[in-house]
């Protein structure tokens, strides 16, 4: 074979890349197999994160089946002038917080009173007064429960500048607060009827609260 004929069938097995002088390195079949074996890598890990993130999601949503042989789950019925929704309370979670809120709500303290703060992430009520400064006679310690996260349907506590200042007010998140987190004592879920607190208005009744004591799933 002459030289010619040589340098013509190199020159079309290397052929120049684009946009420069470089020519492609040679053993394309190498390349093919990294790239198939880096895109089988991004793939995997693509998917472990997916189910990381589920995971963590889930731990964030209450870890509601995290021990399900001790985790109590009482239940509230809250009917509004916009309609009912039902709360799961934790009192194995947060028993200081459920306790109080129970015991309020069999003695009809929540009877009656309003919504006094709507904001498009949150509504809160539990005050006599309807000014968002009053509240029950007694307060309670702050107290944050392992996988309580204050994410959209949460209820929680409200209180004042001092952490242990909590009494009756209570607030539910329309969209996850998890900046919340550590500073607000968590005690509940909205698991009915989350399009009712959707709609509530400043001012809007509660018109009756009722509790019912739930047992550990066997």
């Amino acid at each position: 074979m002459s030289k010619k004929s040589r340098k013509s069938r190199q020159a079309k097995a290397t052929p120049a890349a684009k946009g420069g002088g470089k020519r492609a390195r040679p053993g394309g079949a190498s390349r093919d197999r990294a790239r198939r074996k880096l895109t089988m890598t991004v793939a995997i890990i693509a998917m472990a994160a997916i189910v990381i993130g589920g995971v963590t999601y889930g731990y964030l949503r209450l870890q509601r089946d995290r021990e399900p042989s001790v985790i109590v789950k009482d239940r509230a019925t809250v009917e509004t002038s916009k309609g009912t929704f039902v709360m799961e309370l934790y009192p194995t979670l947060a028993p200081i917080t459920v306790a109080n809120f129970e015991k309020l709500a069999k003695a009809g303290f929540y009877d009656g009173l309003v919504w006094h703060r709507v904001e498009d992430w949150v509504v809160q009520t539990g005050d006599p007064t309807g000014t968002g400064r009053g509240g029950s006679e007694d307060n309670i310690a702050l107290e944050i429960a392992d996988g309580l996260s204050n994410v959209r349907g949460a209820v929680g506590m409200a209180r004042g500048d001092d952490p242990n200042s909590a009494n009756s007010q209570f607030y539910i998140v329309k969209s996850d607060a998890t900046f919340l987190d550590g500073d607000y004592a968590v005690f509940g879920l909205v698991v009915e009827g989350l399009d009712i607190v959707d709609k509530l208005a400043t001012g809007d009744t509660m018109i009756k609260v009722t509790v019912e004591a739930g047992e550990a799933p066997k």
